[in-house]
């Protein structure tokens, strides 16, 4: 290690408050806080979208690192550095810019260059780490956009002293983007065109993947939850990539995600018409109204508010939703939807407005205001994913006392306990309703155990106070990052990796 401090680079495709798709921003505008709590140096590095606002950000250029040239194939593509610190903290961001990769668009695009984008971005962060002289004890890369990192450390920097001791961590946060190319990527990324063949180190189903080099070239893979992690050595869930995951199993590690209580928490949320705790309820009923009134639903207190905020797609359970809908009509509840993403489940909820305006609301898109909001404002929150790698939304409802309703799957799994499984063990500790099949009729039974359950207010009251004392907070979870860190340090400087295909 370079001195006393840990040096940890994180590299992502996105980082809040800058740039958010998922929960992948959530975990890196986090991570960082709590990892300088356990003294150490932090860097993120992140491409700089031209949506980014540089004032509201303070982002400046610096021009002392200057004139990188990033080869793609043939072409050179010319990129900048800028900069700011992310708030409250020291960690400085380091945005990646190259006007051809980022420049009005966002941060994943279905272009024909989407791989050039991202080759652009892994080859600039490590040339400019050495062009900073900021030598890392670790790099951690999360999912398919960073995953070449790991790769060009193996290739082009093999025998580069000054990457020599660093080790690298890819982090999984959904297997299901692969990120996979045409063939010709390997040519694009300056990479061994020899080494593509069926079952070779850079083919994964006649294609590229990006994901497939990150597992193979890091010195330890982490996923996002430890049921994900087991999950994911499987057929069902490993999206091709078990095989190698099942060949790696013992540098594979799950850490659920924590949740930043700084923003995620109904005692000081901004959004909030009135804040309120486990021992101060009241608020959170002025919040169910004023959510309410704002999407033009009745106010009514004792009906069942569930709550959504979720991408359509079939991954998050939209089609068991879809089957169940005339059943959840026909019951006495109100349903507030806030997300975007396949036009047929769009159309669904817009229609399904149309016909129930008194029952449901839906916002396409996202309002971060809002998702805030509908968190406080909501009794339940639906979450039945057909598979889930962490899950964020569920913790966030735990802390703001809105019972989730979810799939028993990946990190679901791990933070939901069913309220009828802990009465029948006698425990009274469920802070939820977990469905396992992925059937309609078992995501209808678990709803109709919920509002059952609601309007039984004693039971109603241990539900929501088992979920608003739970601890989610990132502490426990970095003390694993900081393990896993320092095994992988391990793996540079005593042991060497040294993957099939090298």
């Amino acid at each position: 290690m370079n001195g006393s401090k840990l040096k940890i680079a994180l590299v992502s495709s996105e980082a809040v408050p800058y740039a958010k798709a998922g929960g992948l921003g959530d975990v890196l505008g986090a991570l960082p806080k709590v990892l300088e709590q356990h003294d150490c140096e932090v860097m993120l590095f992140m491409p700089k979208y031209s949506s980014i606002p540089e004032d509201a950000h303070k982002i400046k250029i610096n021009w002392r690192i200057d004139d990188l040239s990033v080869p793609v194939g043939e072409k050179h593509f010319e990129v900048h550095l800028y900069q700011t610190t992310l708030p409250g903290t020291q960690t400085k961001v380091n945005f990646v810019y190259c006007a051809h990769a980022f420049d009005n668009r966002w941060i994943y695009t279905n272009d024909p260059d989407e791989n050039q984008r991202f080759i652009i971005f892994n080859r600039a962060v490590l040339k400019i780490m050495k062009r900073m002289k900021w030598k890392p004890d670790v790099i951690h890369v999360n999912d398919w956009p960073t995953g070449l990192i790991p790769l060009y450390l193996k290739t082009f920097y093999k025998d580069d002293p000054f990457f020599a001791s660093t080790g690298t961590v890819f982090t999984i946060h959904n297997i299901g983007y692969p990120g996979k190319f045409h063939p010709d990527t390997v040519y694009l990324a300056g990479l061994d065109q020899t080494k593509f063949f069926p079952g070779g180190p850079y083919e994964f189903w006649g294609m590229f993947s990006f994901m497939k080099t990150g597992l193979l070239f890091s010195d330890i893979i982490t996923t996002v939850s430890e049921t994900y992690a087991e999950e994911i050595l499987t057929p069902e869930y490993g999206a091709g990539f078990d095989g190698i995951l099942n060949s790696r199993k013992e540098d594979l590690v799950g850490i659920l995600n924590g949740v930043d209580y700084e923003i995620w928490s109904p005692e000081k949320d901004e959004f909030l018409v009135q804040t309120y705790s486990s021992k101060r309820l009241a608020g959170k009923a002025k919040n169910k109204e004023f959510l309410q009134e704002r999407v033009h639903l009745p106010v009514k207190a004792d009906v069942p508010l569930i709550g959504m905020i979720s991408r359509m797609v079939d991954q998050k359970g939209f089609d068991l939703i879809e089957a169940i809908l005339p059943q959840l009509m026909q019951m006495d509840i109100q349903l507030v939807v806030l997300g975007s993403g396949l036009p047929k489940y769009e159309n669904l909820f817009r229609d399904l407005h149309q016909a129930y305006p008194e029952k449901v609301c839906v916002h396409i898109g996202y309002d971060n205001q809002l998702s805030h909001q509908i968190e406080a404002g909501s009794d339940l929150f639906l979450m039945p994913s057909l598979y889930e790698p962490c899950g964020l939304n569920q913790i966030y409802s735990l802390r703001y006392g809105t019972v989730p309703v979810v799939r028993k799957t990946g990190g679901l799994a791990d933070t939901i306990v069913d309220w009828g499984q802990s009465l029948l063990e006698g425990r009274k500790n469920g802070n939820g309703f977990v469905f396992t099949n992925p059937h309609p009729e078992a995501l209808l039974d678990a709803v109709h155990r919920a509002v059952l359950v609601y309007h039984n207010k004693k039971e109603w009251a241990q539900i929501v106070k088992n979920g608003m004392k739970a601890d989610f907070s990132w502490e426990k979870s970095a003390g694993k990052y900081l393990q896993v860190y320092k095994k992988a340090i391990s793996r540079r400087t005593e042991k060497p990796l040294k993957p099939e295909g090298i």
